[in-house]
Order: structure tokens, then sequence, then C-alpha cells
């Protein structure tokens, strides 16, 4: 099943002067479910424009976005604001390199975050994001702030938050960019897990050519413009 589809995608800034900046040139792509997409490119060529995109950060200039699951089939193009934030909540999960976590809950609490808005009682809230925060090592860390987590350990906090929904489509940006190795090679292993584990579509923008490695999928972004390629792990490269 098509997940996410992008059709002749554009993406145009305008700045408070007028000039105007491309930052994507219809840009075609499919994201199906049980994809491990890798995004890579240098800074600049638009990475980070094409997942806000497909996390419904930000609207296209030209081109449409369509997003389908069981529950949903739908234009991005169609969609009000509230509707966006309300797929967002439901269907994509994001993480953020600077890990975006609230310094003022504790890790479990930032992780139940989004299941306040499926109006999930405050004692299931607590005993999901536990038991997957415990899934991913961090048993001893349910009630820590994140000043009082290492790098690697918000890394993992922001991941379970981007996940306890169960999401269709699973959207990461730099995840192990702000890593040491060993910290790195720990998070790709739990993205690993967590993929199979629920088969979610997931799309990893990246500089770690590890990333790459691993990804059954390649696409590559020059200049605002996508170039697909197959991964090591895709079995079709090595037929």
């Amino acid at each position: 099943m098509t997940v996410l589809r992008f059709h002749n995608v554009s993406k145009t800034y305008q700045s408070e002067s007028g000039n105007k900046t491309a930052a994507l040139f219809n840009v075609s792509l499919e994201v199906r479910q049980g994809d491990f997409l890798a995004v890579v490119g240098p800074s600049g060529s638009g990475k980070s424009t094409l997942l806000h995109l497909m996390g419904g950060l930000d609207r296209p200039t030209g081109g449409d976005i369509s997003f389908a699951s069981e529950s949903i089939t739908r234009s991005f193009n169609d969609l009000s604001e509230r509707e966006l934030a309300r797929l967002r909540g439901s269907e994509i999960g994001i993480m953020y390199q600077g890990f975006h976590l609230l310094p003022t809950m504790r890790a479990w609490e930032n992780v139940a975050l989004p299941l306040v808005f499926r109006k999930i009682s405050l004692n299931e809230r607590k005993k999901q994001a536990e038991e997957l925060l415990e899934d991913l090592g961090l048993q001893q860390r349910l009630n820590h702030y994140p000043s009082q987590l290492s790098g690697g350990e918000q890394q993992r906090v922001a991941l379970a938050r981007a996940v306890i929904s169960k999401p269709t489509l699973l959207l990461a940006d730099e995840p192990t960019g702000n890593l040491d190795s060993v910290s790195a090679d720990y998070v790709l292993d739990l993205l690993r897990t967590i993929h199979k584990r629920y088969r979610l579509a997931t799309v990893i923008v990246t500089h770690d050519q590890r990333v790459a490695d691993i990804a059954s999928k390649t696409i590559t972004i020059v200049d605002g413009r996508n170039y697909d390629r197959p991964s090591m792990n895709d079995s079709r490269a090595r037929s």
C-alpha cells in the first residue's frame, strides 16, 4: 500500500523583501508501507524541506502530496491546518534532530504527550509511555527530566514519543546528528527494530552513511531535485 505520494512537488520561499528561493523542483516519489527510506544530500539541497512537506509541517507551492492509511486517504492540499494537525497527531510520527523535548516534563510525560490529543486517560497514558520506554532500555529514566538525560537517552525518548501513537509513517530528521558513534549505532538499531515490529513506513533524512546502508531505498536530493537509487539492502539491487 502506498502511504505517501509526491507528484511534481515544488517549494519556493519568499522573503519579506520579495526575493524568492526555490528549495524543491518537481519532486515525485512514493513511500510504501514497510519501506525504510533514507534521504541523503549535501547541506542546502532541500532535504529538510522535503521532510517538512512529508510531515504536513509545510505546504507545497506546486504539485500534490497525498497520504493514505487504513483510516484516511486525502491530499494535503485539501486539508485545513486543523486537519493537518490531527493527521500528524494520529498518523505521522516525527523525530527531530534537536529532540524537541519539553524541559519541564519528565521522560514518560514527554512520551505520553501525543496521547493527550486522543483523549486517553492519564493512567493509561502513563502506562503506555512507561512500557515503551522500558522497551527502549530506559526503565531507570522514566522520571528524569531532559536535562538529566544524555543525548542518546533524549533521542530514545524522542523516538518513543514519535511512535507511541502507532503512526502509519515515521519521519526522522538527522536522528544520529547530535550523537557520538556508540549512541548513534544504538539508536539506528532501535529504529530498525521499531520499523520491523510495527511495519512502519520510515523516512530518515541524514548525512550519515550508516543510515543509508541499512535503508531499503535511498533518495538523493541535489539542488532540490530527487534521484532514486537502490540501497545495498534492496534485494533487487543484488539480483
